[in-house]
């Protein structure tokens, strides 16, 4: 699923490469997750896809929705669901500036990629507003253009 890092206590699970794509992300935060047993093992094998995931705020709590944790073929009838809302940890100041600006029209709080951090699964949220065809495009440009200028440069070096 993603790429993994050399660091033992910072281990990249997996990275939502379509949020970066989708939206103009404008800040991050780091949070923690309340999770089963079955689904800490099964995020271990990196079994996990972002498709249509976000933050929803629901009673003053944020909670990670439709991020897909496969389930653990080993743990029989205590398996978790597989697309259930899991709870984010943050410290309050953090959930209400989060929380404010969701309810601002055009923005979103998108998981960003889970990852471990000195034994615990992190996540990390980004907030922002959705980007119109043209801006992904303008994106594409840019991205094609600048890869260019590097490999011009590397042949002149040759």
């Amino acid at each position: 699923m993603g790429s993994r890092t050399s660091d033992k206590n910072n281990q990249l699970i997996a990275q939502n490469k379509k949020a970066r794509h989708d939206y103009a992300i404008e800040q991050t935060w780091e949070a923690g997750l309340v999770l089963f047993g079955s689904e800490v093992k099964s995020l271990r094998e990196g079994r996990v896809t972002f498709t249509d995931g976000h933050v929803d705020v629901r009673d003053g709590e944020l909670f990670l929705v439709n991020v897909h944790i496969h389930e653990y073929p080993f743990a029989n009838r205590n398996n978790h669901e597989v697309r259930r809302a899991r709870k984010l940890l943050l410290h309050r100041n953090e959930i209400d500036r989060i929380s404010s600006r969701v309810e601002e029209k055009g923005f979103t709080a998108v998981p960003l990629k889970l990852y471990f951090k000195e034994g615990r699964i992190k996540v990390e949220i980004g907030l922002g507003k959705g980007k119109q065809l043209h801006d992904k495009r303008q994106d594409l440009k840019s991205r094609v253009a600048k890869r260019e200028v590097a490999r011009a440069i590397k042949d002149a070096n040759r």
